[in-house]
C-alpha cells in the first residue's frame, strides 16, 4: 500500500496569512507572559494566557501542514 498523500485545502495566500496570525500571536502571548511574570501576576491570573498560545500554534501548525 501507498503512503497516504497530503493534499492542501488552502492556497498559499490563506497559508502566509494563517502564519503570520501564529506568529504574531504567539510573539504577543510570549511577550504578555514575560510582562506578568515580572510584574508577579499571581499563576491563577496567567492561565488565561493558554488560550492565544494555542491559536497561535493552531494557526502555525495549520500553515505548516496546508490544511
Amino acid at each position: 500500500m501507498d503512503a497516504s498523500v497530503c493534499i492542501a485545502n488552502i492556497g498559499p495566500r490563506e497559508r502566509r496569512k494563517r502564519l503570520m496570525f501564529g506568529i504574531t500571536t504567539l510573539a504577543a502571548s510570549v511577550v504578555i507572559s514575560f510582562l506578568f511574570v515580572f510584574y508577579g501576576v499571581r499563576p491563577l491570573l496567567r492561565l488565561p494566557l493558554f488560550v492565544p498560545l494555542f491559536v497561535g500554534a493552531l494557526g502555525f501548525f495549520q500553515a505548516r501542514d496546508r490544511t
